[in-house]
Order: C-alpha cells, then structure tokens, then sequence
C-alpha cells in the first residue's frame, strides 16, 4: 500500500486525505494546531460556481487604493516595506487584466462545479448532515453602477452555462417574503448552494479517524528532506514522517513551508472576519451577498454568520475592530429589518485565506520533486473547492486522468 504525507489539516489537505483513502493509499495528516478553529470554520459556507472572476481583476487595484484610505471598508492591503508583499503586490497589478478575467473563468467554473457535486456524494457516503442545501445565492445591490457590473457579469454566466437571474427588487422580495429589502435589484446565482460549515469539518475529520487516516495534531514541519528530485522524509521536533507521495497544503502558512523545499510560493495570508447572531429576528432561507459592501450573510444551523473583509498583511492575532464594524453597518443598509451590534471581540472570529497574485489555488505536481504535490491558494473559495482539489490530487498521485483541465492552476507557474 502506498502511504501519503499530508502537511496541513485544513479543507484541502482532509478533502485530498479523503480522496486518498478512498483510491487505497495509507495516509498521515501533518497539523500545526488542533483542528478546533482552521480557517474554514469560521468560512461563510457557500459553494459558488458564480465566483468565475479571479481576485486579479481589472479594477480591483484602483479599488483597493480607495479601500485602503478608510478603515471600515472591505479590502485592504496595510502599507509595509515587507520584501514579499511587495513582490507579490507587483504580480497582483501585472495579473489584473481583462485577458486574465477571460482566461480564467472557465477553469474556476469547472472546479466549482465539480466540487458541488461532490460535495453532494461526499454528504451520502460519509453520512453526515452539513445542512448542504440547494438554494442558490442572492447578489443584492444598491447602485446602478453596480446594477450595470452584476448584468454583466450575470451575461457572462448564462454564457458559460450557469443558472443564473437577474430579478427586480419586487421578485427577489419573493423569495424572502419576511424580510424587508432596500435594493436596487439582484441577480439570483441558482447554481450556488450553502452548508454550516462547522458541522461539515468536524464530521470530515471524525470520518477520517474513524477510517483509519492517522491526524496528528500540534505537529510542525520544521524540515523537508529530499535527494535527487524527489522528498524524502519530514522532520518534526520530535519525529520523522516518511512517505511514497507528499503534498503541501498548509493554507496562509504553504510560502513558509514550500521554502523549507527550496520552492518559491507567492502567496499572501487575507484576513477575514465573522461572528454568529443566534436567535435572529426574522429567518433567511437563501445566502446573500451585499455586491458594494462585499458582506456575506448565509443562514446556518437556525442562526445567521455574518462574514466579510480581506485584510492583506502578515498574518497576526490583532482584531481591528473598525472592520467588523464596517460589516455591521453595511447589514441595514440592504436589510433594514437587521439592525445588529457590534459584537463582542470573544464573539469574533478570524482567519487567514492564502492568496495568491493571480487569485487563482495552486493545484498539482511540483516541477522540482516528483512525489511533492501542492494545493493552496484558494483564497475566499476553499471551502467550496475543498472536495474537486482533494479529488485532483489524488488523481495525479494515482497518475489518472485528471476529472479537468489544471493548467490555470499549475503550482510551478512563478517558479
């Protein structure tokens, strides 16, 4: 039996365990923490084939200098002379064209899609109910400048085959009868689904253990060892972990370990927050997202998260409170019926997003080693594209045909 060595116990590295297992390999699972609070728990639950526009995108970089003179506001990059932000902030300006929009949308499309699917016969075979429901997502929003970004955009979809709406604010009032909206319009992403998060995680994990996959958590790489093309073992404080195959998938923490390989990783940690109102006044069946403020709002397990910002930076445990404020304040403008508190900084979560200057994961075989994978890079979308990654990965360690094209998403393409 083969044996694999997973460095990171977040979504991708359990999703890609799991698919491991499943094709027959012996698997270890590498975890700096404890498994209680990785980014995805705290993610705002959706799966969105409608997320075809890479971070990189045309407007986004005279946006995010806008963004960065006000504290509240949903993207930020905090000015440093931090010789890797800069470097990758450079990538990030050159990646941000309409070639590379266009380029991109179909591969995100697919994975997507694929791991939608997935995700549906992961819920039947593992037996766990994560509250995976079809529903789609609604795009609400309040100008006409982005009235006339979101009836481009929905174009785009429809032609890329998505289900996809755009609807009044009479038609979307509908859909959430007891809600009173302020809108302008919105477009309703009937491709998208939702799940609780929190209940999908820590049945994946408890799935896994119970199949025999060996997690071992509080255990940091602090080694990478390798001889002629090909990784060796893994050296931690207090053992070493061989394998036949290796991958890394250690989220905002991937650039730190890939250089203990002697491999070039760009990739910036997003920091995201989110807090939880149980008890909510009125209830919300379908997610939304509120397209100026960049806030998303999905019902989950009776309660409602609340999520958004992408705060770029070195990755640290200070809670800027201005930017949950920034959410808060954003929720009546679109919801007057959820006039919400600023919650208590225990309340609060955080996490960190790995993203890369393209926006695009990283997906596949290393160009220096031979049996080193990696699979990071996701940005806001990990969680959604946690099943179709694992799926791709055990497909190369296998040396199947891949279930798509992975090209976009080659890990060797800043090397």
């Amino acid at each position: 039996m083969s044996k694999a060595t997973i460095i990171g116990g977040g979504v991708i590295g359990l999703f890609s365990a799991y698919y491991l297992h499943k094709s027959g390999w012996e698997v270890d699972v590498l975890e700096q923490g404890d498994l209680s609070d990785n980014c995805s728990f705290g993610n705002a639950g959706m799966i969105t084939p409608s997320h075809f526009v890479p971070l990189a995108s045309p407007g986004m970089v005279e946006q995010g200098i806008r963004w960065m003179l006000n504290s509240k506001s949903p993207f930020y990059v905090k000015p440093s002379l931090n010789p890797d932000l800069i470097r990758w902030g450079l990538k990030f300006v050159k990646s941000a064209t309409t070639k590379h929009v266009e380029r991109s949308a179909g591969g995100l499309r697919d994975i997507s899609l694929l791991s939608k699917a997935l995700y549906h016969e992961f819920e039947k075979d593992a037996g766990i109910d994560f509250g995976l429901t079809d529903n789609g997502i609604l795009m609400l929003y309040k100008s006409p400048k982005v009235e006339e970004e979101e009836l481009h955009l929905i174009e785009k979809a429809v032609k890329l085959g998505l289900d996809a709406q755009y609807l009044t604010p009479d038609q979307c009032q509908k859909l959430q009868p007891d809600i009173e909206l302020d809108i302008l319009g919105a477009v309703h992403y009937r491709c998208d689904a939702h799940m609780f998060p929190n209940k999908m995680m820590t049945g994946l994990v408890k799935y896994l253990e119970a199949e025999g996959v060996c997690i071992h958590r509080n255990t940091e790489v602090v080694k990478i060892n390798h001889d002629t093309g090909k990784i060796t073992s893994l050296s931690t404080k207090d053992k070493d972990f061989t394998g036949d195959a290796y991958l890394i998938s250690g989220g905002s923490w991937s650039p730190g370990i890939a250089k203990l390989a002697g491999l070039n990783l760009p990739l910036m940690p997003g920091k995201g927050y989110s807090f939880m109102v149980h008890n909510p006044v009125k209830p919300i069946t379908i997610p939304f997202i509120l397209c100026e403020a960049r806030v998303a709002i999905t019902p989950m397990n009776g309660s409602i998260r609340f999520g958004g910002t992408m705060e770029i930076g070195k990755i640290n445990k200070q809670i800027n409170i201005n930017r949950v404020k920034g959410i808060v304040e954003s929720v009546p403008k679109y919801l007057p019926d959820f006039k919400i508190r600023v919650p208590a900084k225990k309340d609060i979560w955080f996490g960190f997003r790995p993203v890369s200057p393209d926006g695009l994961p990283y997906i596949g075989m290393s160009d220096k080693y031979r049996n080193l994978a990696i699979a990071t890079g996701h940005a806001m979308i990990g969680l959604a594209l946690g099943p179709a990654t694992g799926k791709l990965i055990a497909e190369a360690f296998n040396g199947e045909k891949a279930s798509m094209d992975t090209s976009l998403f080659a890990p060797g393409r800043y090397q």
